[in-house]
């Protein structure tokens, strides 16, 4: 079994959409990135990757690449997925937070659930998310980003 551990910020900035775990979310700003910038998935990614001991996510999908400019994160972590086959490990479970001050997160939760758990071809009680204030703390707290945590557990395949 290998452990791998992910971490993904990212500025929240107007005229862009608010993806979270692959699930559009209404806000009046989204998060600014060459992708969807979806910090959720991006952190989950890394912990696969990291699991996987093949780097991180921009040695995979690199910020200056265009082949990857405003793509959804979910075919990131589809093509993630298709890593870790090809090193004959299989994803055991996923756990994560995203720290967000505003908007609330919790009704887009199951739905974040169902999009990482499909996106990897996980039953969805594999899957935890949870979302987290920051008490008005720190640039999340300030409404200025967003940040994401995830764990990932694989396995070699029997």
């Amino acid at each position: 079994m290998r452990v791998g551990f992910g971490y993904d910020v990212h500025r929240l900035v107007e005229g862009r959409p608010l993806i979270v775990g692959g699930v559009s979310v209404p806000h009046s700003k989204g998060l600014l990135g060459h992708s969807d910038a979806d910090v959720l998935l991006h952190a989950v990614i890394d912990a696969l990757i990291g699991a996987a001991a093949l780097g991180d996510i921009g040695a995979h999908f690199p910020p200056d690449d265009d082949t990857w400019k405003d793509i959804s994160s979910v075919k990131l972590l589809k093509k993630t997925a298709g890593l870790i086959d090809a090193k004959n490990l299989r994803v055991v479970n996923i756990d994560s937070t995203v720290v967000c001050q505003s908007p609330r997160l919790s009704p887009y939760i199951n739905d974040m659930v169902r999009t990482i758990s499909n996106a990897l071809g996980l039953d969805e009680g594999a899957v935890n998310v949870k979302a987290k204030t920051e008490e008005g703390l720190g640039f999340t707290g300030s409404g200025e980003g967003i940040s994401a945590y995830s764990t990932a557990l694989v396995e070699e395949k029997r």
